[in-house]
């Protein structure tokens, strides 16, 4: 699957999104059934079962953890057949673990792949994210400056005034100060409950979700696939490591970040060709969840391209999908 033009091969383009719709439709079992690990799982065995069918020499660089925390997609991990191109893999097989547990809108399967060296080894702690969408000048929003002044900037080049402009942020008690600043700056607010990737891609399409930038911290991992996501369709993304202790900041020198302040920008946690892939588990607004009926499951997949920006929303039906995808 070398692309004798450069880049990935564009079968993989399916490929990677037989492996998203395997993950989301084993985590749609389990949807509502309160129980965030056994769909997390679900989801883990899963999709590792499709990449091992993929014909790539892959390693997971954003995975389920080290080795000794997870059995299956840990970083490090060897996937698929062992035959053809070298390449890097980041998956979130469950995006919003809790909020399939309570069958609340916007959980995903999302997976990301690379030319090899292409993707940040991010290791797995809290990171402080911006992030808008295509169209605007390089470096009007900076995690350096204020909330304040990153709103103003956004909606000067957008043309509006700063109270047409909506943030995406976490409901986290940690962002009580970010919540705060963004409102009395006049801004608007949409707080989520889960799911930072599903957050990032909203601000690709202000228009359909009434979303400009998104704000706050989260998983670093998750920050590495949204800016995947960000390369193919375009964007801006900074990220910043957030280590809550010197164990967090040991684990991200050892994985080749010496600057523990350093921020990050989209071609830093994405810097080669890139094909990202989300399915919906549960209905969202970026993708209709997993449905089931008459023994079949329906799925809607989202995938992307950076080398062509192509975008291909896919809705599939998989007949006998308990035989296809045994539980």
């Amino acid at each position: 699957m070398a692309n004798p033009n450069g880049g990935l091969d564009r079968v993989l383009v399916l490929e990677v999104a037989r492996v998203t719709e395997a993950a989301a439709i084993a985590a749609a079992r389990l949807c509502g059934r309160g129980n965030e690990k056994a769909a997390d799982k679900a989801a883990v065995d899963a999709m590792r079962r499709e990449l091992a069918r993929v014909a790539i020499k892959g390693r997971v660089v954003i995975g389920e953890g080290e080795m000794d925390e997870a059995p299956m997609l840990y970083i490090g991990e060897e996937v698929g057949t062992g035959e053809g191109p070298d390449v890097d893999i980041a998956v979130d097989p469950l995006e919003g673990t809790t909020i399939c547990a309570k069958a609340m809108p916007n959980a995903l399967a999302v997976l990301a792949i690379s030319e090899r060296g292409g993707l940040l080894h991010a290791p797995d702690m809290y990171m402080d994210k911006i992030a808008i969408g295509p169209g605007y000048p390089p470096g009007i929003v900076d995690l350096d400056k204020s909330p304040a002044e990153n709103l103003q900037a956004l909606a000067d080049a957008k043309g509006v005034p700063i109270g047409q402009i909506t943030a995406c942020i976490l409901d986290r008690a940690r962002h009580a100060e970010l919540i705060k600043a963004v409102r009395d700056a006049g801004a608007a607010i949409r707080l989520i409950p889960d799911g930072d990737i599903a957050g990032v891609i909203w601000t690709t399409d202000s228009r359909e979700t009434g979303i400009d930038i998104y704000m706050g911290s989260g998983g670093a991992p998750e920050g590495v696939l949204a800016a995947a996501a960000l390369r193919c369709i375009g964007g801006q993304i900074q990220g910043r490591l957030l280590p809550a202790n010197n164990e967090e900041r040991e684990r991200a020198a050892t994985m080749g970040i010496t600057d523990i302040n350093r921020k990050f920008t989209l071609e830093e946690m994405a810097s080669s060709d890139v094909i990202f892939a989300a399915t919906g588990v549960t209905d969202g607004s970026l993708l209709d969840g997993v449905h089931f009926h008459d023994g079949a499951a329906e799925t809607e997949t989202v995938v992307m391209r950076s080398l062509t920006r192509t975008v291909r929303h896919i809705r599939t039906t998989v007949q006998d999908v308990e035989t296809r995808f045994p539980a």
